[in-house]
């Protein structure tokens, strides 16, 4: 959901390792947090598919022909609305205009541009973008002429963008040039770009938002990763007041002020599984619930007039929008899209329109442009490759299972055309990263690639996964690589018991904290999976714990009681740590690595490639140059989708001049 409040929490949100580009959670929503209801819906029983023809095979470049759109910003008169696309290959910065036609393209960076926002009073325009996928963002103005300019220069600096002040005569920026550790907020003037400090940080807060008088600002801290607490900072009186103060473990999640600057709303799953909208009156600071849906409000945002609140919430791995007039929330009817679901809200200046993406597992996000007034809905984008028919990919199926200890664990079940009793499929449990991130409905261009070349996917939501309420999340705590793991073994009887996947060719493919899991998979249960799809993985803790990025020092603390403390739980990282028992993987493996990941480092995936060479075992390895934690690029992106493709049919299918896992 887009919000003009401030999006602070620089790099790290809840989730650790979370997977960028490919792997991971929806493009366009991927809340973590920690949500459920409190009785989880049954197991889900798979049936036998009938009888289908196999679909056409399409090849990896039409499946990555399609376009990608991220965020949108209305121009100052509304007659166009800024996105960041991946139409040239790589993010970035185009303008659609509202009456129809093709996207226009404003920048030509061979860096990721994201978070692109109109100036409120002319078409100058805000970007972020870092270099290689280091992660150091820097903030970017585009002038009138189309000349670039860095807002926050500094060679190991990262910057983020905040938001508009309410005056719309300068904007909020975070940055860490002072001190690598903590990020200070800064106004910055639309005329001339005169910077003034804000706050200095040096209680190693994140920055969540700024009232629209200027004289407050909200501040959050985590405790550990189920535990946090909100603080309203007088900028005036340079007075800081706790808002939440609360016994046992409870998050709490800063949204935005009202645009009238009477309340300001937060999301808490305190005394209960479910993350709540809860409003603050700050004139008599009495807290007031205001929306609690049987799962999780994930967002929140306003429109600038303060007519309009759209709310998010996280319905069993869906986005749903919920649309209310103000004041009184009374719900206002949204358009109803079939095969198709409403996500990344954005109001335009003066409140009338609304635009939104809209996705499903068949189709990346599309924009649309919707009229409150005349109820009139126009799509502004196709995404999807025209010479793909939706048709013949694959939906998502929410299936669920009963573990061995009985816990029940959610998951997206992907069925290939074709797979049935009589002809049974390979297949892969597909692990996302965090730990703590969720398998979300939304379009994957591996997993339709994979499917549509005859495998099974099923992105198991293993416990620790966000979505499915705070016990949940938290029981994979201190037990990384085995309970979690566990239910990832465990799926797979759930994948037999449907008739039509092949139990003897089952593997395990994931990114980031997912790629851990693979490793622990092949080391700690080596004799479970046909094989394993690594794509930059942790496989030493110890290392990875030590070697933290700076400005995630505020979250520092909490990583570690989760995780474990390097200094103090040593024996333990390694014990969990893949690298230190790699003379026990036997099943063939393929490593996939951006050589600037500043999260998993490279030496991670080296060390793990060496030492399973060391055993005899098939594996391969694909370093990307040009790449971080997430392949941002297209081209970078089919090279390891094919090369996971030609992995997968050496070792699992067992294709020409290959042969089948033993």
């Amino acid at each position: 959901m887009s919000e003009p409040t401030l999006r602070f929490r620089p790099g790290f949100a809840l989730a650790l390792l979370a997977l960028a580009c490919g792997c991971g959670t929806s493009s366009h929503s991927s809340p973590a947090v920690r949500t459920a209801a409190t009785a989880p819906p049954p197991v889900v029983a798979v049936a036998p598919a009938p009888p289908a023809a196999a679909a056409p095979s399409y090849t990896i470049e039409q499946l990555l022909g399609t376009t990608l759109y991220v965020g949108s910003s209305f121009s100052p008169d509304g007659s166009k609305i800024l996105l960041s696309s991946d139409q040239s290959g790589v993010f970035n910065a185009y303008a659609i205009p509202v009456a129809g036609g093709e996207a226009i393209r404003l920048t030509r960076s061979e860096n990721a541009v994201r978070m692109a926002t109109y100036f409120p009073r002319d078409e100058r325009f805000l970007f972020q973008s870092d270099q290689g996928g280091n992660e150091l963002t820097h903030i970017y103005v585009r002038e009138l002429d189309g000349s670039v300019r860095d807002l926050t220069p500094g060679e190991k600096v990262k910057a983020e963008f905040g938001a508009w002040a309410a005056d719309d005569r300068s904007f909020f920026v975070i940055t860490n040039e002072r001190e690598p550790k903590f990020f200070d907020l800064y106004r910055i003037s639309t005329d001339g770009y005169a910077r003034q400090l804000v706050f200095q940080n040096d209680g190693g807060y994140d920055l969540a938002g700024v009232s629209p008088d200027q004289r407050w600002l909200a501040l959050s801290k985590p405790k550990t990763l189920l535990d946090s607490d909100l603080f309203l900072y007088d900028l005036t009186r340079k007075e800081i007041k706790h808002l939440t103060p609360h016994e046992g473990e409870s998050a709490h999640d800063a949204g935005p002020f009202s645009p009238d600057g009477s309340g300001f709303y937060y999301r808490t799953n305190e005394g209960s599984e479910f993350e709540k909208l809860v409003r603050y009156e700050m004139a008599s600071g009495r807290s007031e619930t205001v929306l609690a849906p049987e799962w999780d409000v994930s967002g929140a945002v306003f429109s600038k007039d303060g007519h309009y609140l759209a709310v998010s919430i996280n319905r069993d791995a869906r986005t749903e929008i919920r649309l209310f007039e103000m004041p009184g929330m009374k719900p206002v009817q949204l358009p109803e899209l079939p095969d198709a679901e409403i996500a990344s809200v954005t109001f335009s200046a003066d409140g009338k329109k609304l635009a939104f993406y809209a996705d499903s597992s068949r189709s990346p996000a599309n924009l649309h442009l919707y009229d409150l007034g005349t109820r009139e809905l126009r799509p502004l984008t196709r995404a999807l490759e025209a010479g793909i028919d939706p048709t013949q990919l694959v939906d998502a199926q929410v299936v669920r299972f009963r573990a061995r200890d009985g816990v029940i664990v959610p998951g997206l079940l992907y069925q290939p055309k074709g797979a049935s009793p009589k002809h049974p499929v390979p297949a892969v449990i597909w692990v996302h990263g965090g730990p703590g991130d969720q398998a979300r409905v939304g379009y994957r261009a591996l997993i339709q690639y994979l499917t549509n070349h005859g495998y099974a996917v099923y992105a198991i939501n293993n416990r620790g996964s966000s979505g499915y309420g705070k016990t949940f999340y938290q029981l994979d705590d201190r037990k990384h690589g085995d309970a979690d793991l566990d239910d990832c073994v465990d799926a797979k009887k759930m994948l037999e018991a449907t008739g039509w996947v092949d139990p003897a060719k089952i593997g395990i493919l994931g990114g980031s904290y997912g790629g851990y899991m693979v490793l622990a998979a092949l080391a700690f249960r080596p004799q479970e999976f046909a094989l394993g799809v690594d794509i930059y993985g942790v496989s030493n803790w110890v290392r990875t714990l030590e070697s933290i990025p700076a400005w995630w020092e505020s979250t520092r603390q909490a990583i570690y009681k989760e995780m474990g403390d390097p200094a103090v739980d040593h024996d333990y990282l390694v014990k969990i740590s893949p690298l230190f028992h790699a003379d026990r993987i036997e099943k063939p493996l393929i490593v996939l690595q951006g050589a600037n990941d500043p999260r998993v480092l490279k030496v991670e995936s080296d060390e793990i490639v060496a030492a399973v060479k060391k055993n005899g075992v098939p594996v391969e390895y694909v370093v990307i140059a040009d790449e971080g934690h997430g392949f941002a690029k297209k081209e970078n992106q089919a090279k390891s989708y094919q090369a996971i493709l030609a992995f997968l049919d050496r070792y699992l299918k067992g294709g020409p001049g290959g042969q089948a896992a033993p």
